[in-house]
C-alpha cells in the first residue's frame, strides 16, 4: 500500500545497478511504444526503451505493473536506472490486462488458469504473448528475457514463470506474495489486514486508475476513523454498495477456501522452470511470508540448483532504492541495498541473461541484523550449529531458558481484552500517508505498560545470542469469550545507557511479530468456536529470522489481543462470519497466558551454537 503510492513512478524503486558490458549514456535510449496483442485480441499497452545504436545484441528486461507505467522518458528512465542503462539492457514495462492504457478486464491476483482450458488467459499467457512479441518486433534482442518487479510486479514475475516462454532465463521476485490469506497482505492466519484490504482494493478498483483512498479515510487519524466505522459490516454499506469485487471476496469468503487455496502458489510450484531469485526484507510491512514461502515450495524442486534466496534489513521495496544503511532509526553500519544491487541483483542478471561471470555464489545470504553482517547458507533454514532452546514465560513478568516449576498448574498473567478499545499497532495518530514503511521498526515502548499488553522480560544478556531460522511462539492461553486472537511479538530491548547512541537507549525494537485467530486453531477450512475458559495451545511460526541479541541486551516478548486497525476486531464473541457480524456481538474479554507445567507458554529460539 505505501509502495503503490509511488506507483506511477514504480521502476525507479529498482534501481537495479548492472556489472557494465558497455558504457551507453541516458540520451542513447529511445522509446517505442506499443499494443502488444494477446491471444484473445485484448491489447496491452507497452514501453519499449533501448540504445538506439547498440552494437551488442543485448537481453530484454520485463517489468509488468498494474500501477501505471508514469510520464518519464526513455531518457529519464535511463537517468534514474544509469547502472541499469550503462549495461545495455533493452527495458520493456508494460500495463496489464485491464489497467491504465491496457485492455481488457482487471481482476485482482487473477487466478491460475486451467490448464486443460486451452482457451483461457491468466498472468502466465500474457507474459508469455508479451515474450513472444518482444523477441520478433524488438531488434537487437539476444533472445533472453529475464522479469523482476517487486510486490505486485513480484508476483506477476512468479505468474510468469509458472508456464514459462522457453526465452525466459532469469526471474527475481522481491517481496511477490504467496498466500494471501495465510500470511500475505490481507490476511495473517486467517486474521484480516483491515486498514490495508480496505484501502488496497479501494486503491485498485474504483477506478481503471489508481483511486485516492484519503477520500474516504479522510481523518487525521485512522484509529479513530476505523474505529468509528464500527461491525465490518458498514464498510461495504456506507462505501463500497458491491462495486468492490476485493472487499466481496473477503465477505464471501472469510474462512480459507479453494478460492484462497487457489489463488495461492502452493499448488501451482512445483517445478523449478527458471533460475530464480527471491528476494525479502525483515521488516517487510507488506510481504515478508511470501518471498520465503515461494523459495521454500520451489527448493523441494531445485535439483538443478537454480533457487536462491536473499534477505536484508528491509522494508517493503527497501532494497530498491537508497542506500540502505538504516530504516527509520535502525542504523546497519553498512550500505545493504547497495551492497545487494550491486554484489547480488547485478551478478545475477548478468550470469543468466548475458553468460557473464559466476552464479550466485550461496543458497541463501541473510543479513544478520544486530551483529550486522552479511551470513551466506548452505540451506535455509540452517540445519548444522543450530539448536532449539525454549524461552519460557515465568512468574513476575520474566524469561528464562529454564523451565518454571510445575507444581503450580493454575499459574497465568491476565488482562481484559476490550474491541471498544483495541492496541493500536503503531504510535498514533495513525496517519494514511506517512509511518506506514517503518511502523515494524518502532520503539514497542509506546504500548508497553498497558493493561491489556502482557510483558515479558529476560535478565540482561551476559554473552551475544544468535538466533537463525524459524522462532515459533507456544503459547498455553484461554479467554472468557467464545473467539480470540493472539497476537505476539518478540523484541531486542536496548541497554539502559546505549553507549552508541544515548537516543537509542531502552529501544524496543520487534524482530517478529504476527497474530492468529482462535476459531481457525482447529482448522483453517472452517471456523470453530472456542469453548469459554478452557485453556488451548496457540503456535505462531514467525516466516524466518537471523538476528544476535548483543550482549547486554534484554529479550522481551509482548502477548496482546488487538493490533488496531491493521488487523480487524475480533468480537470476541463466536459468529459464523466476522464480515457480517453486529456492533452487539463485540464484547470485552478476560484473557489468560498460562505458564506452568505442561501449560508454559514459551518461545522456542532456533539459536547458533557456537
Amino acid at each position: 500500500m505505501w509502495l503503490c503510492a509511488f506507483a506511477r513512478n514504480c521502476f525507479l524503486l529498482l534501481a537495479f545497478a548492472l556489472v557494465a558490458s558497455a558504457q551507453l549514456k541516458p540520451s542513447d535510449y529511445s522509446r517505442t511504444e506499443a499494443m502488444i496483442p494477446m491471444r484473445d485480441g485484448v491489447r496491452l499497452y507497452t514501453q519499449i526503451d533501448a540504445p538506439a545504436n547498440s552494437t551488442e545484441r543485448l537481453p530484454i528486461l520485463l517489468l509488468r505493473t498494474p500501477y501505471g507505467l508514469g510520464q518519464l522518458t526513455a531518457e529519464q528512465v535511463a537517468t534514474a536506472l544509469t547502472e541499469l542503462s550503462e549495461s545495455g539492457y533493452i527495458l520493456v514495462r508494460q500495463d496489464i490486462r485491464g489497467r491504465f492504457k491496457s485492455e481488457g478486464e482487471f481482476v485482482m491476483l487473477r487466478q491460475p488458469r486451467d490448464p486443460k482450458d486451452k482457451n483461457a488467459i491468466d498472468e502466465s499467457t500474457d507474459t508469455y504473448d508479451t515474450i513472444e512479441y518482444l523477441l520478433h518486433k524488438v531488434p537487437n534482442n539476444n533472445g533472453r528475457v529475464g522479469m523482476a518487479g517487486t510486490s505486485y510486479g513480484a508476483w506477476l514475475s512468479v505468474m510468469g514463470m509458472l508456464d514459462p516462454h522457453p526465452a525466459l532465463k532469469a526471474v527475481v521476485q522481491q517481496a511477490s506474495p504467496a498466500d494471501m490469506w495465510i500470511g500475505d497482505d490481507f490476511h495473517h492466519n486467517g486474521a484480516f489486514r483491515l486498514s490495508y484490504g480496505f484501502e488496497y482494493a479501494y486503491m485498485m478498483e474504483s477506478g481503471k486508475e489508481i483511486a485516492d483512498v484519503t477520500r474516504v479515510v479522510d481523518k487525521l487519524d485512522a484509529y479513530e476513523w476505523y474505529l468509528k466505522l464500527g461491525p465490518l459490516a458498514n464498510a461495504d454499506q456506507k462505501y463500497f454498495q458491491g462495486k468492490i469485487p476485493t472487499w466481496t471476496s473477503f465477505v464471501n469468503e472469510p474462512d480459507y477456501t479453494a478460492f484462497w487455496k487457489r489463488q495461492a502458489f502452493a499448488p501451482w510450484l512445483n517445478r523449478v522452470t527458471v533460475p530464480t531469485l527471491n528476494v525479502a526484507g525483515w521488516w517487510d510491512q507488506e510481504d515478508f511470508y511470501g518471498p520465503i514461502k515461494i523459495y521454500e515450495l520451489l527448493e523441494r524442486h531445485d535439483t538443478a540448483k537454480q533457487n536462491f534466496l536473499v534477505v536484508g534489513p528491509w522494508n517493503h521495496g527497501g532494497w530498491s532504492r537508497g542506500d540502505g544503511n538504516k530504516l527509520g532509526r535502525i542504523d546497519f553500519g553498512s550500505p545493504t541495498a547497495a551492497y545487494y544491487r550491486r554484489n547480488i541483483l547485478a551478478p545475477f542478471f548478468a550470469h543468466y541473461l548475458k553468460g557473464q561471470g559466476d552464479g550466485p555464489r550461496a543458497e541463501a545470504l541473510t543479513f544478520r541484523t544486530g551483529d550486522n553482517k552479511w551470513i551466506e547458507h548452505a540451506e535455509w533454514p540452517p540445519k548444522q550449529n543450530v539448536s532449539e532452546r525454549k524461552l519460557y514465560f515465568q512468574a513476575g513478568r520474566k524469561l528464562s531458558f529454564t523451565a518454571p516449576p510445575a507444581n503450580d498448574p493454575n499459574a497465568a498473567d491476565s488482562y481484559i481484552s476490550d474491541p471498544a478499545s483495541p492496541v493500536p499497532y503503531r504510535a498514533r495518530p495513525i496517519q494514511v500517508r506517512s509511518g506506514w514503511p517503518v511502523w515494524l521498526v518502532e520503539d514497542q515502548r509506546f504500548v508497553d505498560g498497558r493493561p491489556d499488553v502482557l510483558s515479558f522480560e529476560s535478565d540482561t544478556l551476559d554473552e551475544d545470542l544468535t538466533v537463525s531460522g524459524r522462532i515459533v511462539a507456544n503459547i498455553f492461553a484461554s479467554t472468557s469469550g467464545t473467539d480470540s486472537d493472539w497476537i505476539v511479538k518478540v523484541i531486542d530491548v536496548y541497554p539502559d545507557k546505549y553507549e552508541p547512541d544515548a537516543t537509542m537507549s531502552g529501544y524496543q525494537l520487534m524482530i517478529a511479530g504476527d497474530v492468529v485467530r482462535g476459531r481457525y486453531l482447529k482448522s483453517f477450512d472452517k471456523a470453530e468456536p472456542l469453548a469459554a475458559n478452557a485453556i488451548y495451545h496457540y503456535q505462531i511460526a514467525f516466516p524466518a529470522n537471523d538476528h544476535t541479541f548483543k550482549k547486554g541486551h534484554r529479550i522481551m516478548v509482548q502477548v496482546q489481543s488487538t493490533w488496531f486497525p491493521v488487523i480487524d476486531r475480533n468480537p470476541q464473541t463466536f459468529v459464523p462470519n466476522i464480515f457480517r457480524a453486529k456492533e452487539s456481538d463485540f464484547k470485552a474479554a478476560t484473557q489468560k497466558v498460562f505458564r506452568a507445567g505442561k501449560q508454559a507458554s514459551y518461545i522456542a529460539l532456533p539459536v547458533e551454537v557456537k
